[in-house]
């Protein structure tokens, strides 16, 4: 018998030993975001108007400021952390900033674009005014905190540098490309300048004192309805699943930059810890594989109107026309948006950003391979 009491208190000690060693989840106080319609909360919304109806029906019920049915992979990544919804910075109804804001608006970009919102779609607030605004919301909310003015509503100082600092941006500044005629040759060529761009920007928020990163690659555009109708390819360019072969490639291409700029990044701020998190090829197998995952008709927006892919530029989700006098809803959502994987031709149903978060959030995907809640650990990179 005291042999089997020795052995079950060395068991115990070794147990104890291997549980103090291991570290604790991050618990991140806040999120800051950063980026384009991905992972936007009601930042374009707020600047010009609200995603209409039938934006937000599968989860909010109505339009919540997100071009998606209902939640969007931020959200899923707010809720796993225990942390309540980002509100658009934007937004200036109803507000609380106290967990951190959200900076991102659909249409952003990298690079700054020489158009306007309505000649192009491609939002005024590119990834560096979106870092302007992080830092003044960062001064000016100090300001007030330590006044004790809205002190409910606003992160104290030390959350800045405890927070978690999300970015899924990119796609656009690729499809942009295309938008003013360039070749794919052309396009690849302006990524160089674009990881440039993006660079300074996070150097920025490191000086402003942010130091945990998690940076999503952008995704399959070539397999999203409104690239695939507004740029059809000929046959020998479309892939086994129906996407467009050379926009993937170009997206393939940003993304493998992209990894290179974030190693860089590692080397040149140390104290900083970066996840890289490769969504490209979680969303290319939801496409790819569709029916293994149970979705179905992966290539035809859900919310949308006519045409192969239910998808017109000039007949969006939510638009309104006047037929014999009488208004009516052009854009519909589909019977089952559980079941589908493009909401309206631009962006994933909330069924979709779910499955896409329950492959991250793991780090299965993510170099290094860590999970969400372990993202401030630095990692042997």
């Amino acid at each position: 018998m005291a042999s089997h009491r020795i052995l079950l208190l060395l068991l115990t000690s070794v147990l104890l030993l291997e549980t103090s060693a291991s570290p604790s989840p991050c618990a991140f106080p806040a999120i800051f975001n950063f980026g384009d319609s991905n992972s936007d909360t009601g930042g374009l919304s707020a600047a010009f108007g609200p995603a209409p109806p039938p934006h937000g029906e599968t989860f909010f019920g109505a339009p919540a400021g997100r071009y998606c049915d209902g939640r969007l992979i931020i959200d899923f990544i707010a809720q796993g952390l225990g942390l309540p919804f980002l509100n658009a910075y934007l937004d200036s109804v109803a507000t609380n900033f106290s967990h951190g804001a959200n900076f991102a608006t659909a249409g952003s970009t990298i690079q700054r674009q020489n158009t306007t919102l309505f000649q192009t779609g491609y939002s005024p607030f590119s990834l560096d005014v979106q870092s302007w605004q992080y830092a003044q919301f960062k001064s000016r909310s100090q300001i007030a905190y330590k006044k004790g003015v809205f002190k409910d509503e606003l992160p104290p100082e030390d959350y800045f540098s405890k927070a978690l600092y999300t970015f899924d941006i990119g796609q656009n500044d690729l499809t942009s490309g295309y938008v003013s005629n360039m070749t794919t040759d052309e396009v690849k060529a302006t990524i160089p300048d674009i990881l440039n761009k993006f660079t300074v920007v996070i150097k920025g928020v490191y000086g402003q004192g942010g130091r945990f990163f998690w940076i999503h690659n952008t995704g399959p555009f070539g397999c999203l309805p409104y690239v695939l109708d507004r740029y059809p390819i000929r046959a020998p360019e479309v892939d086994h699943v129906g996407c467009g072969a050379p926009f993937n490639d170009v997206a393939q291409l940003f993304n493998a930059k992209l990894k290179e700029t974030v190693a860089q990044l590692r080397k040149d701020l140390p104290q900083a810890v970066f996840t890289y998190v490769d969504v490209y090829t979680i969303k290319y197998s939801l496409i790819s594989q569709a029916k293994k995952h149970s979705f179905e008709h992966p290539l035809v927006a859900c919310c949308g109107h006519g045409g192969k892919y239910n998808y017109n530029i000039h007949w969006g989700c939510g638009s309104k026309v006047i037929v014999n006098g009488t208004e009516v809803l052009v854009g519909k959502a589909c019977r089952d948006p559980l079941k589908r994987i493009c909401w309206d031709g631009v962006h994933y149903t909330e069924a979709a950003n779910k499955w896409v978060y329950d492959q991250i959030v793991e780090g299965a995907f993510s170099d290094p391979p860590v999970p969400l809640r372990m993202a401030c650990q630095r990692q042997n990179q």
